[in-house]
């Protein structure tokens, strides 16, 4: 079993993908994480030395080593992996993807509580918080939409989204 979590930051991909993946006995993956080993670089540190078209370039291949190298996985994937290239479409042709979907308010006050964890925005005021969830999740949208499953309920855990699987 493949399943690719997807979604906006923010909204437990990370969290939720341990979880289910402990409740089916398969390994969990975050693919940011596994960039930063492969890289010994964290996220933020690629996106200022490499930039960000370069990024998505590795974050392609790992992808596609991810899918390669195991046949059961739960995949925490970044929030914009899904965005670039064909990786949605490579997603949803290689196992089930679940987009973990929340209103941006949520998602806002989830960040907001937490940015000094998070290199890409926590120099960002409160305004520029909202306007950036607002604005990215809305670009993002039309690729989170081609998952397989959508789970909108906001009370999310791993029952739940397994059923829906």
């Amino acid at each position: 079993m493949r399943l690719f979590l997807l979604g906006f930051m923010g909204c437990g991909k990370t969290k939720l993908g341990k979880k289910i993946a402990h409740h089916l006995e398969i390994p969990f993956i975050d693919l940011d994480q596994h960039i930063e080993d492969q890289s010994n670089q964290s996220i933020s540190q690629l996106f200022k030395e490499i930039g960000e078209d370069r990024f998505r370039i590795l974050e392609k291949q790992a992808l596609l080593e991810v899918i390669n190298r195991n046949s059961d996985f739960v995949l925490s994937v970044g929030g914009g992996t899904p965005c670039f290239f064909s990786n949605m479409d490579l997603m949803n042709k290689s196992g089930t993807t679940i987009y973990l979907k929340l209103p941006s308010d949520v998602l806002y006050g989830r960040l907001r509580a937490a940015k000094g964890n998070r290199p890409l925005i926590a120099d960002l005021s409160d305004d520029e918080l909202k306007n950036f969830v607002t604005k990215k999740l809305n670009e993002r949208e039309k690729y989170y939409s081609l998952a397989q499953v959508i789970d909108n309920s906001p009370n999310k855990s791993p029952k739940s989204i397994i059923s829906l699987i």
